[in-house]
């Protein structure tokens, strides 16, 4: 069957165990989801994120910083790797590594990514544990397109998770993330169906 040529492209990127890509890819096997994961990409090696690419078979490289001279290399190579497959969207789906200006410059205003706090609260990468420690009683997920800064591109949508007494970060991570992947899901449906605008910090979807 030939797919429509509506079906959008979508890049993703990983650094671990790829639970995000994976809610991706069972999410683009229907045809009316209305995009397709044409590669996955990884800044390491022998990541179960590589495996789940190689079992959809969906094509996967890797761009690792040590490869490279510079940081400013290491940007321009995972640029043109993402470029040559045409993506209408990139994902940063557990991907560990902060791209750089030229990266921004080709995807910034279509480069998604996923934090698990409600931002701006609790940027970085101790987020549940920072929201536990402040004694927050509702956290979440927050889906963002990725700027310069850390954690603070203009946010597309947001996933409340309230905090229970009980919770540890193990707990807390683990519901947050359950939240995270649903939301990814259904966002990146919408945009790739629906279109989207930014302007200033607001995301549009018509």
């Amino acid at each position: 069957m030939t797919e429509p040529a509506s079906v959008a492209r979508l890049v993703v990127l990983v650094s671990g165990s790829g639970s995000n890509l994976q809610a991706l890819l069972d999410a683009t096997a229907d045809p009316g989801y209305g995009a397709r994961v044409v590669a996955v990409g990884a800044d390491r090696d022998g990541i179960a994120g590589l495996d789940r690419a190689a079992a959809a078979g969906v094509p996967s490289f890797v761009e690792r910083v040590k490869d490279h001279p510079t940081r400013a290399d290491w940007d321009k190579a995972l640029t043109d790797r993402v470029a040559e497959h045409r993506p209408d969207l990139v994902i940063s789906a557990g991907f560990l590594k902060l791209v750089g200006p030229e990266f921004l410059a080709a995807f910034g205003d279509r480069y998604l990514n996923t934090h698990n706090t409600l931002l701006p609260a609790f940027p970085g990468i101790h987020g549940p544990r920072d929201a536990l420690a402040y004694g927050v009683k509702l956290t979440g997920a927050t889906l963002f397109f990725v700027d310069a800064g850390m954690d603070t591109g203009p946010i597309v949508a947001q996933v409340a998770v309230p905090v229970r007494d009980d919770d540890d970060e193990d707990t807390l991570t683990e519901r947050i993330k359950s939240a995270e992947r649903r939301q990814l899901v259904e966002q990146v449906g919408r945009l790739v169906r629906e279109g989207w605008t930014i302007t200033g910090r607001k995301v549009t979807i018509p």
